[in-house]
């Protein structure tokens, strides 16, 4: 038990501690959405941390963190190339409304501390459960180690393809108004999809194969990381502003938003 506090301390402040950096580099640079960057580069350091702290000499934290900054660092290095040049997020811009940097800017500083920096800290710290598990945890399920890596690199492949056939689409001169090719005629956001799977994979790997009640205990942090992604700030907070471009309500009508599908008619 001493141990489990020690790791999910530590994690906490880790956490902590990208946050307050980050509020700093946002008030610099009056753009809320570098908290996005820092999402993968904090869960890495996290997990990193975790693997340090392991007592039991056993390779799945460092497994664990191998897999975390693999996805994390080229998270972090794609939303960071994608969001150069550019201004806030809309969906950043939509929550601290009214409040605007150019406004007041103490007044927008403030919502964004409360409503974005606070809220994804403590959101860091809890996604991070099932790799603090597994520092403290042996491998019972040698099996699930293996499953929760396949779902992981099968995610993984969802985000990088994904991200990559986008990419392509935006230097296409001769694409249409909706990106609907490959990935994205399936699901609306592979990316978004491919997040989920990564973690359920680490929660495989790293809590459900040290046994039930780890895996049962830990079992909230893949469900909160799904619904991030699915509807609190990921696909769904975008689909409001994706919906008023031309071409997308009837994309959206044939593809399905977050799960793969065929794509209807």
């Amino acid at each position: 038990m001493s141990q489990l506090l020690i790791v999910s301390l530590s994690s906490l402040a880790v956490a902590a501690v990208a946050m307050a950096v980050t509020a700093v580099v946002a008030r610099r640079l009056d753009r809320v959405s570098v908290v996005d960057v820092t999402w993968g580069i904090g869960l890495t350091v996290i997990a990193v941390v975790c693997a340090a702290l392991d007592t039991g000499g056993g390779g799945l934290p460092w497994l664990m963190a191998a897999l975390v900054a693999v996805w994390g660092l080229r998270l972090s290095w794609h939303i960071w190339k994608r969001a150069r040049g550019h201004g806030e997020d809309p969906r950043y811009a939509e929550l601290l409304a009214p409040h605007s940097p150019t406004d007041d800017r103490s007044a927008w500083f403030g919502a964004a501390v409360r409503k974005v920096f606070l809220i994804q800290g403590v959101a860091i710290w809890f996604v991070s459960w099932p790799v603090q598990a597994a520092a403290v945890g042996a491998v019972e399920l040698v099996a699930l180690v293996w499953v929760g890596v396949a779902v992981w690199a099968v995610g993984f492949l969802f985000e990088t393809v994904g991200d990559a056939q986008l990419a392509a689409y935006k230097r296409d001169p001769d694409r249409g108004p909706v990106m609907d090719r490959g990935l994205w005629a399936w699901t609306r956001h592979p990316n978004y999809f491919g997040d989920a799977c990564v973690w359920w994979g680490i929660w495989l790997a790293g809590a459900a194969a040290t046994g039930w009640l780890p895996a049962l205990l830990t079992l909230p942090a893949p469900i909160a990381m799904s619904y991030f992604l699915a509807y609190a700030t990921g696909a769904r907070p975008l689909e409001r502003t994706m919906m008023k471009r031309p071409g997308y309500p009837e994309y959206a009508a044939r593809t399905s938003m977050f799960f793969p599908l065929p794509p209807r008619r």
